[in-house]
């Protein structure tokens, strides 16, 4: 009967860990939601695992590797997830749930003063085993119904986590109640600071991550201002040499003109045109956050046989910060690209972009075609690209930065057309002259 009950316990604690895992990496790695079908696999493959292991009464070793490896597994392929840190996860929360599962033990055990906690085939075993996994029950409600999380504060909430375990196995070695070997506490004291430099090296990764995505904006936008200074420049000294002959054309358009041969006349203003054909398309707003992302997102879609169309009318020196006006002007124009350029009829690809401002407030509101209604899950529109990575933050990062100004962004199906608008306040700011 003990058999049954620990094999039980053990199936059902450890379809808890995968599950938590799959959330984790989900939550950390910006992945695709766990579907039905990856926490079925999930769960299917951890009962099997446990089974198996059971009867060839593996070590607890195994288990962490096995566990590990399953929920890369399904993560990777059911959730689009990176192999190398979905590995880097998988394995230091397996780690870190063995770590808390001795903690809890051995601090139990040392405050009843009892042996039996550190043993998972007693009664008191399981009570501080279950007790640590009714607190990832826990962790899998809070994460599953938190919308965003702050990446500082969760590193923060982590660090703090694993000092303090650091601090608890070094306080048990000074305890006399339980005999505990040496060599469990140095094992467990060395993985303590592993997993501290673990929480430190995943923060340094995903803002190695963030800062090279924002380098390649920063060079992109660079380029577009060097392109832009020369367009410029280069229409000044047409302009120059129009003016220059100015009463030279004006006398060939009148003799063209006299004599009837409108048709030359016109071939003849189109030529002159020309040369700043490519300025007056440009958008100039007088940010050059603004002129750098409107610019370059309509080269995209005419890239993509989209026809961008853009009506702006962008503050001067506001107190809206260039980085979060990235990841709301950014993130809706990559959105509606991407919607229109998947319309079978090229003719039928369009994305308009209007900005007003309304006294104090700013208004974006971006428009598109689409060949299928975006999929909305638990009230939320949900992404359709593919390739993880960063996949995903899209709209989130949009209505974080949308928040900052007490603003947000809604987004709605008019038809045939998908609309976005995002609503921000912001306060003018004065010119600093030296």
């Amino acid at each position: 009967m003990t058999d049954i009950f620990l094999l039980l316990s053990g199936i059902l604690t450890g379809t808890m860990r995968v599950l938590v895992g799959l959330i984790l990496i989900y939550r950390l790695l910006s992945t695709k939601r766990p579907n039905v079908r990856s926490l079925g696999l999930g769960l299917a493959g951890a009962v099997i695992l446990t089974v198996l292991l059971s009867l060839l009464h593996a070590p607890d070793f195994y288990r962490m590797a096995l566990e590990a490896v399953l929920i890369v597994a399904c993560a990777h392929w059911l959730q689009e997830a990176e192999v190398r840190m979905s590995l880097f996860v998988g394995i230091f929360f397996e780690i870190g749930v063995s770590f808390w599962s001795f903690l809890l033990s051995a601090g139990l055990g040392v405050l009843l003063r009892s042996q039996d906690f550190l043993s998972a085939g007693t009664p008191a075993g399981q009570s501080a085993l279950w007790l640590l996994h009714a607190l990832l029950a826990g962790l899998v409600v809070w994460l599953s119904r938190k919308q965003e999380i702050d990446r500082k504060s969760a590193f923060r909430a982590v660090s703090a986590i694993t000092v303090a375990g650091f601090l608890a196995v070094i306080t048990l070695s000074e305890q006399r109640v339980l005999d505990i070997p040496d060599d469990t506490l140095y094992m467990w004291t060395i993985l303590a600071v592993v997993l501290m430099m673990s929480v430190l090296v995943f923060n340094i990764s995903r803002q190695y991550e963030v800062e090279k995505e924002l380098a390649r904006l920063k060079s992109e936008q660079a380029e577009l201002l060097e392109r832009d200074y020369t367009t410029l420049n280069r229409a000044y000294e047409v302009n120059a040499k129009l003016f220059h002959d100015f009463h030279n054309h004006i006398g060939v358009l009148r003799q063209l003109l006299t004599h009837e041969k409108y048709g030359e006349a016109v071939r003849y203003l189109d030529e002159l045109q020309a040369p700043v054909q490519d300025l007056t398309a440009t958008v100039w707003t007088g940010d050059e956050t603004a002129d750098y992302l409107i610019n370059s997102k309509a080269a995209a879609a005419e890239a993509a046989g989209v026809r961008f169309q853009a009506q702006v009318e962008f503050p001067r020196r506001t107190n809206i910060r260039s980085v979060d006006l990235c990841a709301i002007l950014g993130n809706l124009l990559d959105n509606a690209i991407e919607a229109a350029r998947q319309v079978p009829d090229q003719s039928e690809r369009t994305v308009a972009l209007t900005i007003r401002r309304i006294h104090q407030m700013l208004v974006i509101k971006v428009e598109n075609s689409f060949a299928a209604a975006p999929v909305q899950e638990n009230g939320q529109l949900k992404t359709t690209k593919t390739g993880g990575g960063l996949h995903g933050w899209g709209l989130k990062s949009a209505q974080t930065a949308a928040e900052k100004y007490d603003g947000m962004v809604q987004a709605n199906v008019s038809g045939e057309i998908f609309r976005a608008v995002a609503t921000l306040s912001y306060q003018g700011m004065e010119d600093i002259h030296e």
